[in-house]
């Protein structure tokens, strides 16, 4: 792509930062209208291998356990999203249904009965995984430089996909990035 085709192209920036705020905002507005529920949503997470719990898988990724854990998923969210966004709506839309998907439903599968799984870092270690892996597969210098930065940044977090703290899912965190990791192989061009 020469550089006159590069200037005549619009911008990702601007409808990047608009889906991610409005992202970031609705989960908000769930929040509230959680509270005012007397955090009654919160029960519609993933319940594991409970046929009412499949649910949970659609619902989770929206829901938060209060405005702590909100605000703890708020930056990785805006940041990470942001980031997949730059590469376009409907690609953002499929790495994170990809996300969600493998995410919920490996929850479902292995997590524990009678536990109520939710929160945005089923998309948080999915987009971070993908975000990594994707230059990987492309071999674009500037995936590659993009996941080593990222991966000095984040990548502490990782070993949140192992068993540790109570009332952590580290299922939720294990299978979204494993639907990261499958985001990333399936969905990245390989020129």
């Amino acid at each position: 792509m020469s550089l006159t085709e590069r200037t005549r192209q619009p911008s990702r920036v601007g409808p990047a930062l608009a889906v991610i705020a409005a992202f970031v905002a609705a989960l908000y507005v769930i929040e509230f209208v959680d509270v005012l529920l007397g955090n009654r949503l919160d029960a519609e997470g993933v319940q594991p291998r409970d046929q009412e719990g499949l649910l949970g898988i659609l619902f989770a990724p929206l829901l938060h356990a209060g405005w702590g854990h909100l605000v703890a998923n708020t930056v990785p969210v805006a940041v990470l999203g942001f980031l997949i966004l730059l590469s376009g709506i409907g690609h953002w839309a499929s790495v994170t249904a990809m996300v969600w998907v493998v995410g919920g439903v490996g929850t479902w599968l292995v997590a524990p009965p009678n536990t109520v799984h939710l929160g945005a870092s089923i998309l948080i270690f999915g987009w971070l995984v993908y975000l990594i892996l994707r230059g990987l597969f492309s071999l674009r210098a500037g995936q590659i430089l993009l996941g080593v930065v990222l991966f000095l940044l984040y990548g502490g977090v990782l070993w949140g996909v192992l068993p540790g703290q109570p009332g952590i899912s580290w299922q939720g965190h294990l299978f979204g990035a494993v639907g990261g990791a499958l985001a990333a192989w399936v969905l990245t061009d390989r020129d």
